[in-house]
This record gives C-alpha cells, structure tokens and sequence, in this order.
C-alpha cells in the first residue's frame, strides 16, 4: 500500500518501550544460560498490547519502531559533551538491546536506525515525509524533545498514561507553542543530555522571555535591552553557547534514510517465525497468549539445566599469603599494570595511616588482578616503633617506590574508563585517591553488593563476608598494630608483614566479587545495586570531601550557656529533691525518686539499682516536676557534650570545616547514617537544638540552602496503601494532619482546633511505626483507653492501611523479606519469631518498605543533582534523611532551588509514578538554622 492521504503512519520510540519495560520488571535471567531477559520480556509484552489495542477502523496504516544506532552521532562532532554525564548502560540491560531488535522484527513490524543519527532525527524526517504526502502521524512517546514536531497533523501519545499530547498539551508543557519549543529548550538546557543553555534560566523564564520577544535570535539581538542585569549579562555573554544548545536540541528533518514510508506498512504476525523467538526466549506465558491469538498450537519450551561449574570454587581455592608479591620500582610495577589493561579490572586496597580519610597519611596500594595474583606497593613505610616514640627514626624503609611515581604510573589506569576498579567500602580508597589528585572510576564495590542482596540478614564487612562467603579468616589487623599505649599506625608495620596483610585484602576483595557479581542477577536486586547504590559512592565522597564550615565561637559560646543552664537546673532539682545528689548518677536518681520521694513504679534492674530511662522518667514527669526538669537536664547533658563540646574537636584544621562520613551500608532500609560526626541527629524540635544549628555556616559570600521533602513517608504510604482520602488531601495542597483529624473526628477544616490537630498528626506519624495504644497514650498524655479508641477509629476511616499492615506481614512471613517501591530487599529474618521480637520484626517490616522507599527517592535525588546544578556555583553538602543541604554563590540562591527541587520532586520518576505529588520545601539563610 502506498503511503498518501487517509494513511496513518505510528512511530513507536524503541528506546522508551526498552527503558520503560526495565525498569517496570524485576530482573528476569533466561533459566538455561542465565541471560538477562528482563527487559526483552516488558518489550514483548509492551509490543503486544500495543497490536491489541490498534486493531479496528482506526488502526494504523503503517507502523516503525525506531531505534537508536550507537552512541555517537553528529551532535558529538558539534558538542564534543553532549550527553557525556550520561550514566553507563547498565551491565544487565546491554545484552538485551539487540534481543529488542530481532523482537520487533518477529513481530513483523519494521525495525530501523541509523549510524550516526538519532531516533528523533528519524522520527522527524518520517514525520515530515508523511505529513508532505497528506497523512497522519501519532508519535508513541512521551519524550519531550519529540514536542516540536506536534502539529499539522502530527500528535504524540504517552502510551503508559494513556494521554495523547497535541499543539495545547505542548504548550501546558512549555508555556510555548510547538514551532518555539526549541528556543525555549535552547535557552533552558537539559542537564539530561549535557545541553548547557543559558545557566540560571530555566524552562518557565525561557517561555516567558520568547513570548516576549518572538524567538530566540529576536531575543538574542534585543539582550541589551533586558532589564534583568544578571540575565542580560547571560543572554550577552553566552550568545554562543545558547546558539550551539538551539543545534542540539533542533531535530534534523533531513536525515537520510535507506527506506520510504511504503517500507512501513503494517503486516501480520508471522507464527512461525513469533513463536519460535518467543520460545527461545522461554516466555512460556507470552507464548501461550500470543499463539491462542493467532489460532495457532502453543509451542512445547524445553529449559536445558544450565552445565555445571568447572574446576574448584572460590571458596575452596587456598590462600597463600607467600604468594603475595611486594613492588619496589618502577619495573616491578609495569607489568602488573599491562595485566591490569589485558583484563579490564582490579582489585584496589589503599592501606593508610588512620580511619579518617580527610587526615590520614596514605602508606601504600595494593592490587589484584587473578584469585591468589595479588601485590602491595609500599609507599610510606617508617620504621618499626610507636608513632610517639622519641627515639624512633622517621627515616623511610628501604625499598619502595617513591610515591610521586608510583602514583603518575597507577593515575592512568585508575582514572582509565575502560578498567574497572574493585575495592571493599570503595568510598574510603576514592576519597584518599582524590586527596592525591586521582578521580578513581569506574568502580565496583563488594560491600554495597552484599548489601544490596543481603540487608538484613548479616554485616558487610569484608571480614565477616570472608568467613561466610570464603570460609577464610583474614589477617586481623590487631596483630600487626597492637592496642592500647603501644598501638602503632600502618606506616611503622614492617614491610613483609604489611605485604602479607595488604595484598591478602585486595585476594579477598576480588575474590567476593566474582562471587557476587553474577548473584545479583539471580537475587534480582541488579538494578538497585547499579541505580540506588554504585553510583552514589562518588557523590558521597565529593560530598564529604567539602564538608560544612562551623563556627567554633558560636559552639564554644553555646556550651558555656548550656553549662549555667544545666547549673540553675541541677540547683532546681536539689531543692525539689530536698538535698543535693549527683544529677547524671542513674542509681541515686532512682532511690530520690522512689525510695525517698515514694513515687509509684520503681522497677530495679539485674544490679539492683531502679530503672530510671527517659521512658520511665516521661511517664513520671505527668505525678511530679522533679523528673521533668531531670529529662531538661539530660537534654542539656547531651547537646553539650554531643555536639557542642564534641563538634569543636571534629573541625578540621586544614580546611575549617566538618566533614562527615556517610555509611551507605548501615541501615537495612536503605537510610543514609552520619558517623565521625553525626550530623542527622541533631535534635530540631527544641529550642536549643535548633540553636546548634545556628553554628553551621556559610563562607563569605555564600548562602545555605536547605531543601527538605513534606512528609514523604506518608505520601508514600498514601500511594503503597491507596488511601483515597489521603490522596486527595495531598493532590489538594491540604494540611494533611488538619485532613486526617477531619476524617477521623468530623470536625469541618475551617474548625480545627490545634489540639485535635496535634492528636491526627501523632497518629498519622505514629502508624508508619506501628504505634501501639500504649505508646500514643504516652504521646498524647492521654489514658490509654482513649487512645486505643484513636488508632481504632483511624483504622476505620483509612481501612487501607489496615490491609497494607496485614499483606505486608504475610508477605515477610512468607518470603523472609520485603522490598521498596524500587525493588531493594530488606530481609525480615525475626518475623516468624516469638514474643517482643515478634512484635519489633512486624513493626519494622511494616515500616521498611515506606521508609526504604523514601530513601531510594533521595538517593536518587542526589546521585541526578550533581548533573542538574553543574553550571551553578553551588554545592551538595549534607543529607540528613529527607533533607539536601546546599552552599551556593549569593545571587544564585534562585537558580539552584529551582534545578534542585526539579530533581527532587521528579526523583521517583520514570521507575514509579507515585498518586500523590512530591512537594519540597526549601529556605535560605547565613547559616543552616535561617534555612531549615
């Protein structure tokens, strides 16, 4: 049939249906060879509904899936960066993409691309073809570059929304009309694709200056007259810049294609040449679908056993710590380097003079390239003795490199994107590379693999992973460096030794990551490993590396303060006591109170001594005043002695800041967890909490900026737990505890008092933790009667949370674990428990998926932010849960709350379209209390 007029030709965007089909499926392995066919089997499946759903009068006429070809195209040639942030295809997926192809082409639809042109090129120049020859397009994609092709007979449709998008819908989209978008794209940028625009002008000032102005050469040619002089300084001084963005993001209409239109008339499934692929790819169901559609015979799918392993296994393969190799020169070193570019990997170890990476002294590298091939290059060595020991020689041990050069000959390799890195805890060796100038990458990390397949379950620490995955013991570290006053540091171990103990860590390293590699297919966690876990090493270690400025006067001058604070309370204690006592003395505490004072539920301890924690101590503070000025002074107690007594020694004397470490491995749900020191538990509901941040501060010229998700647990649990009523609270902007107590008590919006909105909000907090009626009595102060009454009547009105509780638990008990909207798996092994642990394991695997949830998003968050403030002069300094901390240029405090709450409120996106929106919240200031 020859395309003309009444044709109606679809142009299926491949790459969309791929990524889409990925991410919506769990990794899937074809069973006899273990092949990655995850994705394959979305696109099938996507490529099937989409036959059914375009049968009838309105059928297509003709029909293309159109690919990409390679990663290089012209716009490369133009802008050697275009696209150059983009992350690496995911190991998994890049087997599948060809499988993509010949499924397309099973399915008798034509399947084409182009060397050196993208599929938007090509779908532009069919569009343009059809619509020259009188027919119809409908482009199958929601990619917004595809927008400026809308119009005269060309529509889009977002087939997993099920929205078509013409000239109006662009315009909701751009705040301009198709024929303009790419001048609002010009001047917008995509940190995407690494156009760079006009920094600080995003898409909604781009649309309002080309309305103004016509176009974008119009606007160029009348910069002078903009009275914004920030932003007429930009459209002035990177005119060029803008041009160079309006050629990248303009689609070519001219593309030259090796097929005409009448190439892509629709055609009939052919059985046997579907089936068959199908089968091959052991979609058993599919298979069977598709076949009772055609009326054909479903064939048989026979699933050979995969062969057996070869040769001994890691596990059982010794370890020889005189094996172990110790380079000295330059000529010892190359040849491992040459075996290192043959194999495209190593095993990389940093030995070091101390566990801080921003102050310890680096002493030497090891490497491994094979199971038992493995190396240290000392670098630092001193001689035996204490580091404090005045009769010691500081005079290096002969025979290892000089640093300077072992590090020029290792930089290449390290930095080299074509060989991969392996370490243990990958986060500490990139920080000390960075001090010495090396940006070590690619890598991968054994650690975040075990946790991505085992949170939960057991620790990942390297020695731990060894014993249980090797059945080795490694080297303990304490038998080389002592304890106590005669503990030496790494540089003063003797060479053979540290040999032994260095290379034996990287033998261990990459022997658990050929073990784990391929496991993470099989426990189907590959795309959290690759997505939420790998990528977020670097931005932690640049992250850390700048740490946060703080005001040592400011923090001195508060424990001065909390110090007579806690004087005046501990003399208001001794006169309410009727003597005086050691107020910080548990034991004599508990006889004040219960011995002397005679209050009611003294309990006492294995010791003797009565119990007398915060929990005992709110619940007395209700019958008498002393205990409650006890917990104001406990509170002072800590804040002092945590933060700001403790916070002065943590600055660091080379940069004057504080720099954290993150543990990306600590909690199972995958929250973040600040240590050495912590900064995520500074207390924010009290005055004096809030007070400590006031010594957090900006550099000169500077701003921070805090931008912090609302209440992103409950959205997540109105999505997880449909709960309608819930849904439409946050889709309207309502106060959402406000929302709640109306459900739940009657009480009309425009009536709430604080006090029932106070109770909803404890309840609505308190159920993601699965609050019992004796834990919100104590909340609320309220008989525990009243507020079992509470969480009853809150079930009742939400009965979605209820059944989420129920299938929630049932699932734990069943499959041992639960998972994130993104799939990571926390593994629940006490839920089948008995007793209080019970009741803790339920809890927790209630709470995990939803919290876990939260923290995939602003992982995913921060692993997109640096690409998207790249052209700001801003940085990311701290995460504190649901918070991303930033210090930026004054005058650009605008553009970053713009580019980051962007990246922030779409992080779920395109994984999960959550049925609430995500909403930031952000705020300014000199220092981080102002922007909290």
């Amino acid at each position: 049939m020859a395309f003309g007029k009444g044709c109606h030709l679809h142009l299926i965007d491949g790459s969309a249906f791929i990524f889409r089909a990925y991410h919506a499926l769990p990794p899937l392995t074809r069973k006899s060879d273990g092949l990655p066919i995850g994705a394959v089997a979305g696109f099938c499946n996507m490529i099937f509904r989409y036959v059914e759903a375009n049968e009838g009068p309105d059928a297509p006429t003709h029909v293309a899936v159109i690919f990409d070809k390679g990663s290089h195209t012209f716009r490369n040639d133009l802008y050697d960066q275009y696209k150059a942030n983009r992350d690496a295809m995911p190991e998994d997926l890049r087997p599948q993409m060809p499988l993509t192809r010949e499924a397309t082409r099973a399915f008798n639809i034509a399947c084409k691309e182009i060397e050196g042109y993208e599929a938007d090129d090509i779908i532009a120049t069919l569009s343009r073809q059809a619509q020259a020859a009188g027919g119809r397009v409908t482009i199958i994609s929601s990619d917004k570059d595809l927008m400026q092709l809308v119009g005269d007979g060309v529509e889009m449709l977002d087939a997993m929304k099920n929205r078509r998008i013409d000239r109006e819908g662009v315009l909701e989209k751009f705040g301009v009309y198709p024929e303009r978008v790419v001048d609002v794209q010009a001047l917008a940028g995509d940190s995407v694709d690494n156009v760079p625009g006009a920094p600080g002008i995003g898409i909604k000032t781009a649309a309002q200056l080309i309305n103004e102005y016509g176009t974008l050469e119009e606007l160029l040619d009348s910069a002078e007259q903009i009275k914004q002089p920030k932003r007429r300084q930009t459209l002035i001084e990177k005119r060029e810049q803008i041009e160079l963005s309006k050629r990248l993001v303009q689609l070519d209409e001219a593309t030259p294609l090796d097929f005409t239109l009448d190439d892509l008339e629709v055609l009939e499934p052919d059985p046997e040449v579907l089936l068959p692929f199908l089968a091959e790819m052991e979609f058993r169901t599919l298979t069977k679908r598709i076949a009772d559609k055609l009326g054909v015979e479903s064939p048989e799918i026979q699933i050979a056993a995969p062969a057996p392993e070869e040769g001994p296994s890691l596990a059982d393969l010794p370890f020889d710590p005189d094996s172990y190799t110790c380079v000295r020169s330059a000529e010892d070193l190359a040849p491992w380097i040459a075996q290192i570019h043959a194999r495209g990997w190593v095993a990389v170890d940093t030995e070091t003079t101390g566990l801080n990476e921003m102050t310890a002294d680096l002493v030497g590298i090891s490497l491994c390239i094979e199971p038992g091939e493995a190396c240290y290059i000392p670098l630092a060595h001193k001689a035996p003795g204490a580091a404090d020991d005045l009769f010691t020689e500081d005079a290096p041990v002969e025979g290892q490199m000089p640093m300077a050069d072992a590090l020029a000959l290792l930089k290449p390799v390290l930095e080299d994107p074509a060989v991969l890195k392996i370490g243990q805890n990958m986060k500490y060796d990139a920080k000390i590379f960075a001090r010495q100038g090396i940006e070590i990458a690619p890598i991968d990390d054994t650690m975040l693999m075990s946790y991505a397949m085992h949170a939960g379950l057991h620790g990942h620490g390297m020695d731990a992973l060894s014993d249980k995955y090797l059945g080795h013991t490694p080297i303990p570290i304490k038998s080389l460096l002592g304890s106590g006053k005669s503990q030496i540091t790494f540089d003063r171990v003797p060479l053979d030794e540290a040999v032994k103990y260095a290379a034996e860590d990287a033998d261990i390293t990459l022997r658990l990551w050929q073990m784990f590699r391929p496991r993470l297919h099989t426990a189907q966690v590959t795309r959290v490993y690759e997505r939420l876990e790998r990528p977020l090493v670097p931005v932690l270690a640049r992250m850390e590396m700048a740490g946060i400025k703080v005001d040592r006067e400011t923090l001195s001058r508060m424990s001065g303060a909390f110090a007579q604070k806690m004087a005046q309370l501990e003399e208001e204690i001794h006169g309410l006591a009727g003597r005086t006592f050691n107020v910080g003395s548990p034991k004599q505490l508990g006889e004040i109170l219960f011995d002397e004072m005679g209050l009611e539920g003294g309990k006492r301890g294995k010791t003797g001594a009565y119990a007398t924690g915060a929990d005992v101590l709110e619940d007395l503070a209700t019958l008498h005043e002393l205990p409650a000025r006890v917990l104001d002074w406990r509170q002072l107690s800590k804040l002092k002695s945590t933060y700001t007594d403790a916070l002065q020694e943590h600055i660091n004397s080379e940069t004057g800041r504080v720099h954290t470490s993150y543990s990306i491995a600590g909690a199972s749900t995958g929250r973040l967890a600040s240590t050495d020191p912590n900064l995520q538990n500074i207390p924010i509901r009290t005055e004096e909490g809030r007070r400590i941040r006031e010594a957090f501060v900006a550099e000169p010229g500077k701003q921070l900026i805090a931008l912090d998700y609302s209440q992103i647990e409950l959205r997540i649990l109105a999505h997880i737990a449909q709960i309608d009523a819930l849904k439409e609270a946050f889709r309207e902007g309502q106060d959402i505890h406000a929302a709640t107590a109306s459900e739940m008590f009657g009480v009309p919006l425009d009536e709430m008092t604080p006090d029932v909105r106070r109770q909803a909000k404890a309840i609505n907090f308190g159920v993601i933790y699965g609050i019992s009626a004796f834990g919100l009595a104590r909340n609320l102060r309220i008989p525990r009667e009243e507020a079992k009454a509470f969480i009853d009547r809150y079930f009742e009105r939400f009965p979605g949370i209820r059944d989420y509780m129920d299938a929630t638990k049932g699932f734990a008990k069943e499959h041992g674990h639960v998972a994130t909207l993104f799939g990571r798996k926390i593994h629940t092994p006490e839920i089948n428990a008995r007793g209080p642990r019970a009741g803790f394991a339920q809890r927790a695997a209630i709470n995990a998926p939803i919290q876990g949830t939260a923290a995939d998003i602003i992982r995913r968050a921060m692993i997109r932010m640096e690409d998207a403030i790249r052209d700001l002069p801003a940085t990311m300094l701290l995460q504190v849960h649901d918070e991303l901390l930033f210090e930026v240029e004054e005058g650009a405090e605008d553009a970053l709350i713009a580019a980051a709450r962007r990246v922030m409120e779409e992080a779920a996106e395109p994984v999960i379209k959550l049925d609430v929106p995500l909403v930031v919240d952000a705020g300014t200031g000199a220092n981080w209390a102002e922007a909290h």
